[in-house]
């Protein structure tokens, strides 16, 4: 493990070079410039940057145990659930006050209902993954309305940061099915679960999700680490975590993606049409409090209606082009029964 102690100037001058390469790739997928960021001598940084490539569909975490890239004393920082503006924010100063990366996974209807914040977390940097439409227990829904909320996630979260994302998933409460895990395959998805789980939706301290971590990574001595950035515990964390993150020696990396995300166009064209009411609702009335809710129960999704209706559904124009990204099958259509604005913390 790495001794905390500021690097040589020559190591940096090599992680600057690697970090702005990957960096660079990264940025424009997600359609922006790379942050600039110089570490200081106690800042967190970023240690290296595995480019991630999805074709095979791999999966990472304790779940599966099939992909290990990281050397003890590494981690990869994830958040979950957002954007929530009021914790989101405080946790992308925290990030940045360390000058280090990394990956959110969205809910596409807070990405709908939030798309400055969406573009925030590509601007300062960070890998931009999905968590569905609306947070629903994919293991609880039929085949068609699984793979419904999988696509509208990205084709929302893309419409919000209008640009395309990295093919990077993560299945909400972590219940995968046999046939999702399939279909991920096949749309060539990287699906990503977790090794150290902070646990920040069951308490409002942040010093117990600094304790919960901690311990974790004294178990496995590695490994992807769960946050959701909707929760204040986390926000209120997050600074002293990282602090002593580097004080013990842990190394960040950042994964970014080797291609972008391909959509699908019947569900670009749903994440649009969500775009539209929540523009419409904003502009009639304009000083009302803005979140969304998602089912956070077990058979989660029971408010979104779904119809099933034969699809020639195709990947949009720039990925059709790419051969080896095929498009989905016809799925069914998923139709939000109205937005409800009303705000939820708590989830998984």
């Amino acid at each position: 493990m790495a001794s905390g102690k500021a690097c040589a100037l020559a190591a940096c001058a090599l992680l600057a070079a690697t970090m702005s390469s990957a960096g660079a790739e990264e940025a424009a997928i997600q359609g922006q410039r790379p942050f600039a960021c110089t570490p200081g001598p106690n800042a967190l940084g970023v240690a290296r940057v595995v480019p991630i490539d999805t074709d095979a569909g791999p999966r990472f975490g304790f779940q599966y145990k099939e992909q290990d890239f990281l050397a003890d004393g590494e981690v990869v920082l994830t958040f979950d659930d957002g954007p929530l503006r009021a914790y989101t924010r405080p946790v992308l100063d925290a990030l940045a006050a360390h000058c280090t990366r990394a990956t959110f996974f969205l809910v596409g209807r807070m990405a709908v209902a939030d798309p400055d914040m969406v573009k925030e977390y590509a601007r300062r940097g960070h890998t931009i993954g999905t968590h569905t439409w609306s947070h629903a227990n994919l293991s609880a829904l039929s085949p068609q309305r699984a793979q419904a909320e999988l696509e509208l996630g990205f084709s929302a979260v893309q419409e919000a940061l209008g640009k395309p994302l990295a093919p990077f998933f993560r299945f909400p409460y972590l219940r995968d099915s046999k046939g999702m895990i399939a279909y991920a395959q096949e749309r060539r998805i990287g699906v990503f679960s977790i090794d150290v789980d902070s646990k920040d939706f069951r308490t409002r301290d942040g010093g117990t999700v600094h304790r919960r971590v901690m311990e974790g990574l004294a178990r496995t001595k590695k490994g992807i680490i769960l946050f959701h950035d909707i929760q204040p515990s986390t926000a209120h964390a997050l600074p002293g975590l990282l602090s002593e993150l580097k004080a013990r020696g842990y190394r960040v990396v950042h994964l970014v993606p080797k291609a972008p995300a391909v959509t699908v166009a019947e569900f670009d064209a749903q994440a649009r049409q969500a775009m539209e009411r929540r523009r419409a609702t904003a502009a009639a009335n304009p000083l009302a409090r803005r979140a969304v809710t998602w089912p956070v129960t077990e058979g989660a999704g029971a408010e979104l209606g779904a119809e099933a209706q034969p699809a020639a559904d195709k990947a949009q124009a720039d990925g059709a082009a790419r051969k080896t990204r095929r498009p989905p099958r016809p799925l069914a259509r998923v139709r939000a029964k109205g937005e409800d604005w009303g705000g939820s913390l708590w989830s998984w």
